[in-house]
């Protein structure tokens, strides 16, 4: 009887200790569920016509109550705060100095609502309408630091999006702080022959190299490269390392990515006569390591990307840049032909001998640019911005204390645009492997919708739900 007494009474404890976890796990998700409605929430954004509802001014039609212009300076702080919105930095508060000016830069969302936080910063691959720093107070300022592709958040390409920063740094030569040379760290990289190999052993070593080279494993972005060097392959024969039309391995040591800036992994390059350098998208002014990598390693690239790449180039005959409307055979017969004339060959490498770049806006811009890439004597392009939107800041707080009108910056649709993605119509594409070519033109036109969606609830100037901006999308 007793052995039946303790056996109920674990029965009736195991009960209660299951009906104990099945109440915390449903009280939990209640939790889980109430937090993602909260994350989800999106506010009012900024009218379309910023100029005519003083909205950047802050002084009239907006709204506010008095209490929410309370400028910088006052009881509540000593300086500007300066919120990155994405945590770019990780700093949690830093007290920056800007030349003669200072301001408070955190990732601290909480600092939204005090009266001395006069500017929100935005990454843009990190830029969702799910997080928002909304509503917009009239003294609010949105800054926008995006050098990537558009393949990592298309609706900021659109001027519908672009248009509510106020301040940009992209990789546009348009933008108020241009990035344009982001990968290049110096002329004296440039120029410099470290990993030079002379024509006369590039030609020996053409016994057992193919006469181009191809290195990327980030297949079938927007700029459908890999199509195109699949048809060229058909033509002339390339030595192709990446994950992307695989048909040579590098050394074992030298098959992580992390690798592709290693001394020898530069040395395998330096010993082609060209590179395909082909960007994963196709943008005015958007060129990366893919252009300066051969150029500093003495190999002439063979380029597709920025249609105004010949603006950036170190001399008119350094690259050779692909016409996209003509057929990769005739590409590959005058790559061949390259390979056959030494001295026509050697007409783009000249400028890397005499170490001379006859292109003067390209030394203006690396001279005159404000930050350094990979030089410790230098700011970095994130410093730089930072500081740009802080001196404008206090710009207008200097101005508003005389008196004066504060002054309006505003992104432009130049300071972020790519075209509709290219595909090329061969009649065969990649060869034995998953395409995801199909999805960047759908993308592309589907993120157009997003960002006239996001304009046109804006201008309602009223709050709304994730589940009312996909609706307004989805019936664009």
């Amino acid at each position: 009887m007793a052995r039946l007494s303790r056996l109920s009474l674990r029965k009736l404890l195991v009960f209660f200790l299951c009906l104990s976890a099945v109440l915390f796990i449903w009280i939990t998700l209640q939790v889980v569920v109430e937090l993602g409605q909260f994350e989800r929430t999106v506010h009012i954004l900024p009218p379309r016509n910023l100029h005519e509802s003083g909205w950047r001014h802050g002084l009239h039609g907006s709204g506010m109550l008095a209490s929410e212009r309370t400028p910088p300076g006052g009881p509540e702080g000593q300086y500007p705060y300066i919120v990155w919105w994405s945590p770019l930095t990780g700093e949690i508060g830093r007290l920056g100095e800007c030349g003669t000016n200072k301001c408070f830069f955190t990732i601290n969302r909480t600092l939204y609502s005090h009266s001395s936080t006069q500017a929100f910063l935005f990454y843009g691959t990190d830029f969702n309408i799910e997080s928002l720093p909304l509503p917009r107070r009239a003294h609010h300022q949105w800054a926008l630091f995006h050098e990537e592709s558009p393949k990592n958040n298309y609706k900021l390409f659109h001027e519908p999006v672009i248009t509510l920063f106020n301040h940009t740094a992209t990789f546009s030569q348009h933008s108020h702080l241009p990035l344009t040379s982001q990968y290049l760290e110096s002329l004296e990289v440039l120029t410099s022959q470290t990993y030079l190999v002379s024509l006369d052993q590039k030609n020996e070593l053409r016994k057992t190299l193919a006469p181009v080279v191809y290195v990327q494993s980030d297949c079938d972005p927007p700029s459908d490269r890999d199509t195109y060097v699949s048809e060229l392959m058909k033509h002339i024969k390339v030595d192709s390392y990446g994950q992307c039309l695989h048909n040579k391995d590098l050394p074992s040591h030298l098959r992580d990515s992390t690798t592709m800036e290693e001394q020898a992994f530069y040395q395998i390059l330096a010993q082609y006569k060209f590179i395909l350098a082909f960007e994963n998208a196709v943008c005015d002014d958007y060129i990366t390591e893919k252009l300066w990598r051969p150029l500093k390693l003495g190999v002439v690239p063979v380029y597709y990307g920025a249609p105004n790449v010949r603006k950036w180039l170190p001399s008119n005959s350094s690259a050779v840049v692909v016409v996209p409307d003509e057929p990769p055979e005739k590409l590959a017969r005058y790559l061949k032909r390259l390979d056959e004339d030494d001295g026509e060959y050697a007409t783009y490498l000249e400028w890397k001998l005499k170490r001379e770049v006859s292109n003067l806006e390209l030394v203006k811009e690396l001279k005159e640019r404000p930050w350094g890439v990979q030089d410790l004597t230098q700011e970095n392009y994130v410093d730089v911005f930072e500081c740009m939107v802080c001196n404008r800041v206090w710009e207008n707080i200097d101005r508003q204390k005389k008196g004066l009108v504060p002054k309006t910056w505003q992104a432009e649709g130049n300071h972020l645009k790519c075209p509709p993605p290219r595909i090329f119509d061969f009649a065969s594409g990649p060869r034995n492997r998953t395409s995801l070519r199909g999805i960047w033109t759908a993308s592309y036109e589907q993120s157009k919708k997003e960002a006239r969606a996001l304009r046109r609830l804006a201008e309602r100037n009223r709050n709304f739900t994730v589940a009312q901006y996909w609706k307004e999308v989805f019936t664009d």
